[in-house]
């Protein structure tokens, strides 16, 4: 037996690992990933679906928010919420529909409102739905301007909660 102990010189480098490769190992790690895959082009599908279907109650909500303003400071500004109501209802609708929507006037045009959404407008909202859209210009001037603020916050509920038909 010998007491020399070996030499540096005869150190030899270990050799590295083979790469970990990002394939994965079995089949069921593919088809996991295709399925996630797929799972994700669905989501965004419905996402985009879903937001290309609202876009008309976010342009009513953006021109309800003008109307707002506007009725701040000039209550006769207020005249157009009946339309916007009118306009933002025939888009919810597939067109088949829009003709029997459109008809709708008086009593059966606030009842379909109704329907839409139940207890979205307080008491007294058709009367003033009728003022706002027949009434003299002063008679639209003298309206409460908290009754006012009532009634476009109800529009604004309207229109966030009512049913898209298609």
């Amino acid at each position: 037996m010998s007491d020399a102990l070996p030499g540096l010189d005869q150190l030899r480098e270990l050799p590295l690992p083979a790469a970990v490769s990002y394939w994965p190992q079995t089949w069921g790690w593919a088809v996991l990933a295709v399925l996630a895959l797929l799972g994700g082009a669905w989501a965004a599908a419905a996402v985009w679906r879903d937001r290309r279907r609202n876009l008309y109650r976010r342009q009513a909500l953006q021109a309800l928010r003008r109307l707002e303003q506007e009725a701040a400071n000039n209550p006769l500004a207020a005249r157009g919420l009946p339309a916007l109501l009118k306009r933002t209802a025939l888009a919810a609708q597939p067109p088949a529909a829009r003709a029997a929507v459109a008809s709708l006037g008086g009593d059966a045009w606030l009842a379909y409102l109704e329907r839409a959404v139940p207890r979205a407008f307080p008491e007294g909202s058709p009367e003033l739905m009728r003022v706002l859209a027949y009434a003299p210009d002063e008679t639209v001037r003298r309206l409460d301007s908290a009754t006012l603020a009532q009634l476009i916050r109800a529009s604004r509920q309207w229109m966030v909660k009512h049913h898209v038909a298609a």
